[in-house]
């Protein structure tokens, strides 16, 4: 099992196991292949990123995820992050391309 790297509070490590999905079907009450995951709500993006993350630090929480969100990173990033890191969990081979737009 592979990891992804992300850049919050310190370098932290992704990872999408069987385990960290059985954890966002359990909080959220839904299973994965059916989440919608450019619509997630804020609860439901910080549950995804706890459940990615809680494997090496038992004492996060939903709540502290999103304040390391707000601390560290924003919403595009690191919701680019758990696509990608969910992309390399199921083996798919894409990217998060996110076009600049020039005003």
């Amino acid at each position: 099992m592979s990891y992804y790297q992300i850049e919050l509070d310190k370098t932290r490590n992704l990872k999408y196991g069987m385990r960290a999905i059985d954890r966002v079907e359990k909080k959220l009450k839904i299973k994965i292949s059916q989440m919608d995951f450019n619509n997630l709500s804020m609860e439901e993006t910080a549950v995804v990123i706890w459940a990615g993350l809680v494997h090496e630090d038992k004492n996060l929480t939903p709540e502290r995820i999103m304040d390391l969100v707000d601390e560290y990173s924003n919403i595009t990033k690191i919701g680019e992050d758990i696509t990608n890191a969910i992309n390399e969990a199921f083996g798919i081979n894409e990217s998060v391309v996110v076009e600049e737009k020039n005003e």
